[in-house]
């Protein structure tokens, strides 16, 4: 029909080489040493922004999993069927190394180049990257038992992708899951009744049996989860394996799938274990330091996959703006749209940027105190700070689209749906910001590593200056013991915004020594004083919106 002439309507953006079209990715990935690992990145790029892998991300959050309690013979089976484009996404991160690569390859660079892998991943399909963190993240725990890791090890660092339903000695490659929360304490952990006795001898390595119901266990098709249970001795953490090492399926018995507001494609669980064997990893009662060494490493993640949603939330907003016009122009050369352009590409480049630094604080802190206190800290304040912007960034980049944003054809609901969780997953805020505050009260010395990284970039801007000394003041009140409950109290409500300033700092530091003059002096305007606005797209006027938006937009390999 002629009136059904389409015209002014973006092409969907399909077909362009993640890496490749992302300037920043690939100038922190040479910054920080991965240059190694471009050709691996480029290869993943590809196909994560292709016209399949895109279509593949689509069908998998189409067709989410489903439960299969029993078969049709009435046996008990607990599998989870997933359609075939999640298998293909699985396959297409493991193969890539996305969730081993600082464990088979742990040369310099190692972790930033596997957080690029999964930042690529987590714009193309963030349901997935669950089981592949936990995967990764798996290894530093289990090393904690070193016979069980000798077995296990190979098997998960594997680049094959296994999905059968089989006892695990059987594959060829596995995942891990894990279960921490119960219904009745959710973050408090140690109000957890899941109980296990030892089987014979106790003692780490040694043969448990758990029963308990977990309220929470993402990707319960893995292979093994490591799950904290009740001991004589306290919280601890065990192994439990999908099928016992004898090949009968282990007692674990899904009850039900969540119905979530994102996430569709991955699996989560509420499962109950009914003397279900697990092997102790480390010594009773001390499940939660050891699980902790899985949790600080999924927390990484969660700042990669927020830095990642950011970043796609912006390219698909950029992409709109650059093909579509309004009133005589294309969007992206109204001035009021350009503002909210380049005030978000500001708050995906300070994201990704303090991402990758606290990536590449996990290459060295093995070799370095000072990097291994910043990691233990900065891995919290980052988690908090860049999971809270991500929901706020995605839907000013929703708004951009106007109503064509909020139409489930098109990418924009997934990416917002998705943003809200990375900042539950493994803390939610007020659990984050007591992290940090429990870590220096244990030790007054643990944000010196934070103070020397803003120091770094000290004499630069004068409003910077002004913030750190300020930032400061805060520090060093924190180191002293409140003197009374009423002072600890207070302490502790005030817990998020000194967690918020540091972040900040912190994001500001690394733009003025590593940004363009232009994208920093601008960030430092608009997060460290009052000369911006709170909602996005409130930039003084005095900034070259247009500079901003272009270093994000027009790179090398983008077909934009």
């Amino acid at each position: 029909m002629a009136t059904h002439a389409v015209f002014n309507q973006a092409k969907p953006l399909l077909d362009y080489n993640m890496f490749e079209s992302d300037a920043l990715l690939q100038d922190l990935i040479k910054r920080y040493g991965a240059d190694w690992a471009e050709d691996r990145l480029k290869g993943f790029g590809l196909f994560a922004g292709s016209a399949f892998g895109i279509g593949t991300a689509i069908e998998a959050n189409t067709f989410p999993p489903v439960l299969k309690t029993h078969s049709r013979f009435g046996e008990r089976i607990d599998q989870v069927d997933f359609h075939p484009s999640y298998h293909h996404l699985m396959t297409a991160s493991i193969e890539a190394g996305a969730h081993s690569l600082p464990w088979t390859d742990p040369r310099e660079g190692a972790h930033v180049a596997r957080a690029a892998l999964l930042y690529m991943a987590f714009q193309n399909e963030a349901g997935h990257c669950c089981p592949v963190s936990m995967t990764y993240s798996a290894i530093p725990a289990l090393r904690k038992q070193p016979e069980i890791a000798a077995v296990w090890e190979p098997l998960i660092t594997s680049n094959a992708y296994d999905s059968r339903f089989i006892p695990y000695f059987q594959k060829t490659g596995v995942t891990i899951g894990m279960g921490m929360t119960e219904k009745q304490g959710g973050s408090d952990v140690r109000a957890n009744t899941t109980k296990a006795v030892p089987s014979g001898a106790a003692g780490p390595g040694k043969e448990y049996f758990l029963t308990g119901h977990k309220w929470f266990c993402s990707a319960p098709m893995s292979d093994a989860f490591l799950i904290l249970a009740q001991t004589q001795k306290g919280p601890s953490c065990f192994l439990v394996p999908r099928f016992k090492p004898t090949g009968e399926k282990n007692a674990i018995f899904i009850q039900r799938l969540k119905d979530k507001l994102g996430n569709k494609s991955n699996a989560s669980s509420e499962i109950e274990l009914d003397n279900a064997l697990g092997l102790l990893i480390g010594d009773e009662g001390r499940g939660v330091p050891t699980i902790i060494e899985m949790v600080n490493h999924t927390r990484l993640d969660c700042i990669i996959g927020s830095a990642a949603l950011m970043r796609q939330s912006l390219l698909q907003a950029m992409h709109h703006c650059h093909h579509r016009a309004a009133f005589g122009k294309l969007l992206s050369e109204q001035p009021l749209m350009l503002n909210v352009l380049a005030d978000l590409a500001l708050e995906s480049e300070a994201a990704t940027r303090l991402m990758m630094r606290v990536a590449r604080s996990y290459d060295k802190a093995e070799t370095s105190t000072k990097e291994a206190q910043f990691k233990r800290i900065v891995s919290a304040i980052a988690k908090y700070w860049v999971c809270k912007r991500a929901p706020m960034a995605v839907a000013e980049a929703l708004e951009c689209f106007g109503g064509n944003g909020y139409v489930e054809e098109g990418p924009m609901p997934r990416l917002f749906r998705e943003s809200p969780l990375l900042g539950i997953w493994e803390g939610s805020g007020n659990v984050i910001c007591l992290d940090v505050l429990r870590a220096v009260s244990t030790n007054p010395n643990t944000l010196d590593a934070v103070v020397d990284e803003l120091d770094s970039a000290l004499g630069r801007n004068r409003r910077y200056d002004m913030f750190v000394a300020s930032v400061k003041h805060d520090i060093k009140a924190l180191k002293t013991a409140p003197a009374t409950k009423a002072a600890a109290a207070s302490r502790e409500k005030s817990a998020r915004r000194f967690v918020e300033r540091l972040a900040l700092a912190l994001q500001a530091s690394l733009m003025l020594r590593d940004a363009c003059e232009e994208a920093a002096n601008a960030f430092v305007a608009s997060r460290l004083t009052n000369a911006g606005g709170y909602a996005f797209g409130t930039l003084p006027a005095k900034v070259d919106a247009q500079k901003i938006v272009d270093s994000a937009y027009s790179a090398k390999g983008f077909a934009g």
